[in-house]
């Protein structure tokens, strides 16, 4: 039996790649230039096919559980094409306690907006949805978990009104993991009520907000604005609520039902409307609105 070393195919050092002639710096270049075609499902643990995931909207082709997307995807597929334009752009956050923990708040803004390209957390525009005129609006958990603090507040509320001023429904798309930003301390715990207030307002006028939980949707936004839809609808598996169930474990000392906070077990109790796939979300909503006399606003 021949020595490994000598086995044709292989380098010297062990390593693959020798019979292409390469050194092994460029072998390691021409890994790391490789497509990533493969990746784990965060619901069933299997590796799906990228490209597949992606053809679904975000979506894994096994077990259907939807993957986080940003708010300009989101924004693709649920209103028509090329109808949605965007206000409040010039809003934009500050650091007013000067917070620091492990990082400068400071700092973690400019990273978030660095890698986002947003400003905050939140998008609000005006849109079509299948012809129908609407404010809609997302919230974006690349943006510091999509944490509500004070611009995500006043948008959601300017939102309200300009939908209010214009008779359009309101439909917000919530993917809020982190709750209200503690890093802007009681200004942002203010954004539940001041956002409650609003579509309070919004609802006296005869308005139509139409809310849309995705996964996450936790804490101060759930515990607000997110859960004062006059239909509220979910996509399959999210998880929604206001403490995380290891929270919800330790404090009350017993055991949770199974699947508690789930999409699935809110609307068996009652709590959400539908649970709708994301690549029905669009007529869905569409639906929605003619029921409720919106296509002709």
């Amino acid at each position: 039996m021949k020595d490994e070393a000598e086995l044709p195919g292989r380098a010297e050092n062990g390593s693959p790649g020798a019979e292409a002639g390469l050194p092994q710096g460029a072998v390691e270049r021409k890994r790391k230039d490789m497509p990533n075609l493969w990746m784990q499902c965060q619901g069933c643990s299997r590796v799906v096919y990228k490209p597949r995931v992606e053809e679904k909207l975000n979506v894994c082709p096994e077990c259907n559980f939807h993957f986080e997307i940003s708010s300009w995807k989101r924004i693709e597929i649920t209103v028509d094409p090329g109808s949605f334009e965007e206000h409040f752009t010039q809003l934009s956050p500050e650091d007013p306690l000067g917070f620091r923990a492990l990082k400068a708040y400071r700092d973690r803004l400019a990273d978030a907006q660095r890698k986002t390209g947003l400003q905050d957390a939140c998008v609000i525009g005006t849109a079509l949805v299948e012809a129908m005129p609407v404010v809609f609006g997302v919230s974006d958990s690349r943006f510091l978990r999509g944490s509500m603090g004070s611009v995500v507040g006043e948008k959601i509320c300017r939102g309200t009104e300009l939908a209010r001023d214009r008779g359009y429904p309101f439909i917000f798309v919530s993917g809020s993991g982190g709750g209200a930003r503690m890093d802007e301390g009681i200004l942002s715990l203010m954004q539940m009520s001041k956002t409650s207030a609003a579509l309070a307002d919004f609802d006296r006028h005869g308005g139509l907000f139409i809310s849309v939980l995705t996964n996450p949707t936790m804490g101060g936004a759930m515990a607000s604005f997110a859960a004062l839809g006059d239909i509220i609808l979910a996509e399959p598996k999210a998880l929604i609520g206001f403490a995380g169930p290891n929270v919800i474990r330790e404090t009350i000392k017993t055991e949770i039902p199974e699947g508690f906070q789930t999409s699935e077990f809110l609307l068996e109790h009652g709590f959400i409307d539908r649970i709708v796939n994301r690549d029905e979300i669009r007529p869905t909503i569409a639906y929605f609105m003619r029921m409720f006399g919106s296509a002709s606003a």
